[in-house]
């Protein structure tokens, strides 16, 4: 296969928002696209992110909005420009954009893709390593608006530097790719990389994205440095957390009060949240035996505020993931103040030897029992609910009987 825009190895032009960008060809290198394998190309390109990249867009929209004036964009990580140069075309108010990338390749085509979109004016490219290049802008005159760290695996490594790096009322974009360490099947390797301890349970992937903003919460306070949580999701194969960060130790010190522990009971499915960690706890339902996860993030992990611009965002502009996008901000909003942790249906059948029962039979039966419930983002299949664990016990068996 030849080399179509002459940047050394098998290309292609793709067409994402409003640039055009050459990216590798992944079918030659035997990528498909329901493997997800693009690193065996010269350049890391993933097709499957643009949704990530598509919200990425929005976030930082309504954070300029937010903020009201011209802000900076760093991307650090940025492989062949693509996002980095979205960032500098379709969001208002950017007065400049830095990407960097330590694999010379990436630098190359990120270079040819800079000069395709004539931004060579606003946008300038490093190559260099993410760490350096961001230690490098840590100075108070150099320091960025907004930092977006997107890693193929942890992005640990990195925040340290990303959190010198950004300005006072900042916005921090990070991604985690690596979910069995944070989903609990690599445990170890979890508390080795973000301090905290997860757990295998049905709600893991709000385990994630809560052991990620709590190592956050940890590294950033190491700099008197609060953080505020203003967007989150899982989706795919990754997690992705906004958060906007504010200089001082009080603000530090309000931060980590927000980080604890998930208490969960494997033989009654009891949760519940708590600010200390006691040996031998027992479950307050059962009497079983309570595992743990964290430190972690307790608070809310989304900002109803945030999201409604978010969506104000979606209207004006036109994606092909547009529809994808409004239905998770739109579930996202109406469980922004639902309690902590999620049920899947599927998972309470299963304890109780019944049959699965309807969604939205299951909500409408809880919401006549006075109780708040809403479906959660994180599993098709699940709801976020203030009813006890009984309780839902309870009604999943009295919907069973009714059919």
């Amino acid at each position: 296969m030849s080399d179509v825009y002459n940047v050394g190895f098998p290309s292609e032009l793709v067409r994402e928002g409003k640039v055009e960008v050459v990216v590798p060809n992944l079918l030659a290198y035997g990528v498909v696209a329901s493997d997800y394998a693009p690193s065996r190309a010269p350049v890391f390109y993933n097709p499957v992110m643009e949704f990530n990249r598509d919200l990425s867009v929005l976030a930082f929209r309504a954070y300029q909005r937010l903020v009201n004036h011209e802000i900076s964009i760093c991307e650090p990580l940025t492989s062949q420009g693509i996002r980095g140069i979205r960032y500098a075309v379709e969001v208002e108010g950017v007065s400049r954009v830095l990407l960097s990338d330590i694999n010379y390749h990436a630098y190359e085509l990120a270079q040819h893709n800079i000069l395709r979109n004539n931004l060579q004016d606003r946008v300038t490219l490093k190559h260099g390593e993410a760490n350096s290049v961001l230690s490098d802008n840590a100075s108070p005159k150099r320091r960025f608006d907004v930092i977006d760290i997107d890693p193929f695996g942890s992005p640990v490594s990195y925040l340290d530097s990303a959190f010198r790096a950004l300005k006072n009322n900042g916005l921090m974009a990070v991604t985690a790719t690596d979910l069995a360490p944070l989903c609990g099947v690599h445990a170890k390797a979890c508390v080795r990389k973000y301090g905290g301890k997860p757990m295998r349970v049905e709600y893991c992937h709000e385990l994630a994205v809560r052991l990620l903003l709590g190592c956050m919460a940890y590294i950033a306070a190491k700099h008197d440095i609060g953080i505020k949580v203003l967007f989150s999701h899982s989706s795919d194969h990754y997690i992705r957390v906004y958060v906007q960060i504010h200089y001082g130790c009080q603000r530090a010190d309000a931060s980590l009060k927000n980080v604890g522990y998930i208490l969960h009971c494997f033989n009654c499915l009891h949760r519940e949240p708590s600010h200390q960690l006691f040996v031998g706890l027992t479950c307050p339902v059962c009497g079983g035996k309570m595992d743990y996860a964290g430190p972690l993030w307790l608070d809310s992990i989304n900002d109803e505020t945030y999201l409604s611009q978010m969506l104000m965002e979606n209207q004006s502009v036109v994606f092909k993931n547009s529809c994808r996008i409004s239905k998770l901000l739109v579930t996202l909003k109406a469980e922004a103040a639902a309690p902590i942790t999620y049920y899947v249906l599927d998972l309470v059948g299963k304890k109780l030897c019944l049959p699965a029962t309807a969604l939205q039979s299951f909500i409408v039966a809880l919401q006549a029992k006075g109780y708040q419930v809403v479906p959660s983002h994180f599993n098709p299949r699940s709801i976020k609910t203030n009813a006890s664990t009984l309780i839902i016990q309870e009604t999943f068996k009295q919907l069973v009987e009714q059919v």
